[in-house]
């Protein structure tokens, strides 16, 4: 955990913002909770212990996290957004039912190693990616 505060305290001052002690705790908190986590969700989780920390510092310190390269973000079809750990976290894809919400994590190399030749072919570069497919999951099919 002591490398993702580094990177995020040095994020912040090119920023020119400061670390406050806010900003920490929500990161904290976020840092704990391994799993995807709305702005909403992580607001009730950091207020049990810090009350005096607004809804808007929450998000916009999330949307910090996620500028840094710490954090992704992903919208399962639901209009929620949900932030998810990104560093040193192995690169994965989502399969998303539209029925029940659920969602199941996917690493598959010959995935990437697809999507890496497409972009050669192309001669694109890409700095990043995400796939999502949308469907039902076998307890909805």
């Amino acid at each position: 955990m002591k490398r993702e505060f580094e990177i995020f305290t040095e994020f912040i001052k090119t920023k020119g913002l400061r670390y406050t002690t806010q900003r920490r705790r929500i990161l904290t908190t976020f840092l704990e909770t391994e799993r995807h986590v709305s702005a909403e969700e992580l607001y009730k989780l950091v207020r049990k212990t810090h009350r005096q920390i607004g809804f808007v510092t929450v998000y916009r310190t999330m949307k910090l996290l996620s500028d840094s390269g710490l954090c992704g973000e992903i919208d399962f079809g639901d209009g929620i957004l949900r932030f998810e750990h990104k560093y040193a976290h192995q690169h994965h894809d989502h399969l998303i039912c539209v029925r029940c919400g659920r969602f199941i994590e996917v690493i598959d190399r010959e995935i990437e190693q697809l999507q890496e030749k497409m972009a050669q072919r192309h001669k694109f570069k890409p700095t990043k990616h995400k796939l999502e497919i949308f469907g039902l999951c076998d307890k909805c099919c």
